[in-house]
């Protein structure tokens, strides 16, 4: 007995040494290695941000949506086909595959990711063993006026799968709209069941910020619903459109045909994500002879009326530029070149001009510089040095061929005429809210290109374009009650292979603003190679029909008066 309580009094005392060496020596160490055993930190997503037009018309926005998960381990192997017959029809998934998801020794298996309310509350009636879901948030975009598509995909953009915004707003504002997520610290139960530690997050996740923008959801209805019934009508590879508030250079609607599904952008082709109007380099043709006979009249190198004689021909260092008709026009005015759009008239008014005044002009509107609009995908080419261009390139220039530029940066250089000789950068942002913090305001970058009284004198040559008879835009007229307010210019530029070399596809456009003795929005629609007759393959015959159709749905949504 003797030695045996010796032998346990040993023991009692060995184990209590043990004791405190694990309570007091080495507590503090492995407490913490049990919390970080059972102690998880969990995201808490961020909302992102809506994307609005100028009234509060949601454009972009939230929808829940509910990843659907499995514990495998919780449902018993005799229960496992039944489930998964039961669910099949749920989640659009075949029984079989079902089967073997709930058959693996786990106990989280997602079955489906990104589902609807509506497949929630059907799991909700099924109420089975060792299912649940997790709620979350899809990005969501309205219908438009053309079928398979969203209304303003191109200039909106989407959300992958990983939360990232691609192309358009979506992109270009990705950070301001996916705010910051959150972080919280939970521990799981006997069950396996997160329990929070203290009763707030660690770490509240800050929402994402809301875009007010300058669209207008009506009229861009309106225009991607009028492009595409004309690229269809014309057989024409694509199209695009965009309307521009003349003041505040805040853009109103913005179009590319084909365009796509937002909702649905895994399954569409790659190629409709690119966003023509920002990111495609066009040769801009006639549209161009505006910035000639801007210049031209800012430096009072010609007058409207002034006269010369019209050969129909002129020849540069060899090469000889001919007008569309092919014909001689004889002693004509300056106003007549800008509405007949005659190549060769414009060559003499670059060469009066001279050639480093002429280049400069084209750069004080904008052409080689990007224009700062706040889409993502933006594309720019610099103009070629002055010292390296030769005068052929300065002549056909003049007419809108031999540089390139994209449309937005046409749009914006037109636009300079309309605001009096002032550029204005073009944006389609105009506040970003939310997000516990002040509003923001965007102000756009503004510069003067030509004296006030320029571009009032160039606006009226413009109205001839539409107005007078023969005049390249008549197709744009709004007669009698808008007539003498619509400023325009046709434009129909040869595409080139990229060698130098022009075939017979042409890329049509026109641009106008108006009432011209106010202005309120200006425009410019491009249709890509319409396959109709050699006659009515100009932009006379189809950009500028199609921006009458938008012009007059201007008219009635603003309620504007000639």
């Amino acid at each position: 007995m003797a030695a045996l309580s010796a032998i346990l009094l040993v023991a009692v005392f060995g184990l209590g040494a043990r004791l405190v060496e694990l309570q007091v020596r080495q507590g503090p160490q492995l407490a913490a290695a049990a919390v970080s055993q059972q102690v998880q930190q969990i995201t808490i997503p961020a909302t992102r941000g809506l994307i609005l037009d100028d009234q509060g018309q949601v454009l972009a926005g939230n929808v829940p949506t509910y990843d659907v998960f499995a514990a495998p381990n919780q449902i018993p192997a005799t229960e496992r086909l039944r489930e998964a017959t039961q669910l099949a029809p749920v989640l659009n998934l075949p029984a079989n595959q079902l089967v073997q998801l709930l058959t693996k020794p786990l106990a989280f298996e997602y079955l489906a990711k990104g589902q609807s309310a509506q497949v929630e509350s059907q799991l909700q009636r099924l109420n089975l063993a060792g299912i649940g879901s997790i709620q979350g948030e899809t990005r969501y975009y309205g219908p438009g006026p053309v079928p398979g598509t969203t209304l303003a995909s191109d200039v909106l953009g989407f959300v992958n799968a990983s939360g990232q915004g691609q192309y358009g707003l979506e992109g270009y504002y990705n950070s301001v709209l996916s705010g910051k997520a959150g972080r919280q610290s939970v521990v799981n139960d006997l069950q396996g069941n997160p329990v929070v530690l203290g009763s707030a997050p660690q770490q509240p996740a800050v929402n994402g910020r809301n875009l007010q923008t300058s669209l207008d959801a009506s009229i861009q209805a309106s225009v991607e619903k009028d492009l595409a019934a004309e690229v269809k009508k014309v057989n024409g590879s694509s199209g695009t459109m965009i309307v521009m508030n003349v003041h505040s250079g805040g853009i109103v609607a913005w179009a590319d045909y084909p365009s796509y599904n937002a909702n649905n952008y895994a399954t569409e082709p790659v190629k409709l994500f690119r966003d023509a109007g920002v990111a495609d380099l066009y040769e801009p043709g006639s549209v161009g002879k505006v910035l000639t006979f801007a210049g031209a009249l800012n430096r009072h190198v010609i007058t409207p009326t002034e006269t010369f004689d019209e050969t129909g021909q002129v020849t540069v260092q060899g090469w000889t530029i001919r007008d569309w008709d092919l014909r001689a026009h004889g002693v004509i005015s300056m106003n007549w070149v800008l509405e007949d759009s005659l190549n060769v008239g414009a060559v003499h008014i670059e060469q009066w001009e001279g050639a480093r005044p002429f280049y400069n002009n084209m750069q004080a509107f904008g052409i080689g510089h990007p224009t700062g609009i706040d889409l993502a995908g933006a594309s720019n080419q610099p103009l070629p040095a002055f010292s390296q261009l030769q005068p052929i390139q300065l002549a056909t220039a003049s007419f809108g061929q031999g540089y390139v530029t994209t449309p937005i940066q046409m749009l914006a250089a037109v636009n300079a005429v309309a605001n009096g000789g002032v550029w204005v950068q073009p944006h389609v942002v105009t506040a970003i809210t939310g997000g516990g913090q002040p509003t923001t305001y965007i102000k756009p970058k503004t510069h003067r290109v030509i004296s006030a009284a320029t571009a009032q004198t160039l606006s009226q040559m413009m109205v001839g374009v539409v107005d007078v008879p023969g005049g390249s835009g008549f197709e744009a007229r709004i007669w009698p009650t808008w007539k003498g307010e619509i400023a325009g210019k046709t434009g129909t530029s040869s595409v080139s292979n990229g060698q130098g070399v022009y075939g017979n596809n042409t890329i049509d456009s026109f641009t106008e603003f108006f009432p011209a003795s106010n202005p309120q929005f200006s425009m410019l629609c491009i249709i890509r190679n319409p396959q109709v007759p050699a006659p009515q393959r100009e932009g006379a015959y189809d950009a500028a029909p199609t921006s009458k159709l938008v012009t007059q749905q201007l008219i009635d949504r603003f309620k504007l008066q000639p």
